[in-house]
């Protein structure tokens, strides 16, 4: 189970440090470059709440492998377009758009998945969990530097390489993951649909909240990347593997941070506020600051590590909350829009900062660090401590 949310983020985040190279190779502008990240998410957002529901009727194991399959398939697309014609462009994005089809039908089904195979054992629940989430961050940091070292090779082994890792995930889903039977019928869509718009009647405040933050950190978080990507090459003569190591620095400071906040909150609704306030604070001053300290490396590291010190402490904080505050019944269904949600600031990231980098940079970190600020002020109205068991008012 560990290794399809390490497949899904080395799926993505890999290519970062290799668009330079995309568009020396291909011939593309920074926007179409962006678009390798892009396409990947937009195909995910609109159908991570599909698997989810389908996963529910039909199986998790039979959504999760053709899902991989997809993955597999798309990435050979990529890869064989890459290499064999003249002009891959619109071919790698169709390989991209499957890869994100398999993303949105495997990552997200592993949190119900491991409800199932241990519904009546919560320790071994949390244990599952945990390398599960550690699988992922561990994804996050080792990503840039497998990305540019495959780049290094060939520019479009990336591609082949999110397949081979694909084929692993399949065959370790295949032989291993043994899924229980279901004694109970699986919801009607009818019935998903109203269980759905109920939860968003009663507990909507908080939610969106949750969501909005979500798209938020997605958003700075790949468009800094993306923007370090193309700054480290150009003002800092940083290429290959030791481009990888420096981008991993920010990421490694994200998974520390979301490791100990993971260990810290303790379900604790109080905690877990005062974390994400505090830390959309830092996110929202540290972020303006990105343009302006991006001629000197030491202080830009120092700045972007901040930066994902302080989403890596939300980002945990904001799966406990959706895990607090909604009944395990449902929990499946809002953990699929709320990734859905955190897909859509990935997508957004690298595009916006490819359209607005030449000429309204700082600008731009700024407008960040402003909608930083007015979530700040959502969390401080709509997320409720008062009562244990519930979030909002």
């Amino acid at each position: 189970m560990a290794s399809i949310p390490l497949v899904m983020t080395l799926g993505n985040s890999m290519l970062i440090p290799v668009l330079p190279i995309f568009e020396d190779k291909v011939g593309i502008t920074s926007f179409q470059s962006s678009m390798v990240i892009t396409s990947y998410s937009i195909a995910a957002i609109f159908l991570i709440p599909v698997a989810g529901y389908l996963s529910d009727r039909y199986g998790r194991k039979i959504v999760i492998l053709p899902s991989l399959i997809l993955a597999m398939i798309g990435g050979i697309i990529a890869g064989m377009a890459s290499w064999r014609m003249a002009d891959p462009f619109s071919w790698i994005i169709v390989g991209r758009i499957l890869q994100g089809i398999g993303a949105a039908g495997a990552a997200p089904i592993i949190l119900p998945l491991v409800g199932d195979l241990y519904k009546d054992d919560d320790e071994k629940t949390s244990s599952c969990l945990g390398i599960v989430e550690t699988s992922n961050t561990f994804g996050k940091v080792l990503s840039p530097i497998l990305g540019a070292l495959f780049a290094s090779f060939l520019w479009f082994l990336p591609f082949f390489s999110i397949s081979f890792f694909s084929l692993i995930s399949i065959v370790l889903v295949f032989f291993f993951i043994k899924v229980p039977k279901q004694k109970e019928e699986p919801p009607r869509f009818r019935t998903f649909y109203e269980k759905t718009k109920t939860i968003f009647k009663n507990d909507g405040k908080w939610l969106y909240t949750v969501f909005f933050i979500g798209i938020h950190l997605m958003l700075v978080l790949f468009g800094v990347l993306f923007f370090l990507s193309d700054i480290f090459e150009k003002q800092h003569s940083l290429y290959d593997v030791k481009k990888g190591f420096v981008l991993a620095i920010p990421l490694f400071c994200l998974c520390v941070a979301s490791y100990i906040t993971g260990r810290t909150i303790k379900g604790n609704l109080k905690i877990m506020k005062n974390v994400i306030m505090l830390s959309l604070i830092i996110s929202s001053v540290s972020v303006i600051f990105v343009g302006y300290t991006s001629n000197n490396l030491i202080l830009l590291l120092i700045i972007t590590s901040l930066l994902g010190t302080a989403i890596g402490a939300i980002l945990p904080t904001l799966d406990a909350m959706i895990t607090e505050g909604i009944e395990k019944e449902e929990r499946g269904t809002i953990t699929s829009f709320y990734s859905s949600c955190r897909f859509i600031g990935v997508a957004l990231g690298p595009p916006v900062i490819s359209m607005t980098m030449n000429h309204f940079l700082n600008l731009t970190y700024m407008v960040m660090g402003i909608i930083g600020v007015f979530l700040l002020l959502l969390v401080w109205k709509c997320i409720k401590t008062d009562n244990k068991e519930q979030s909002v008012q």
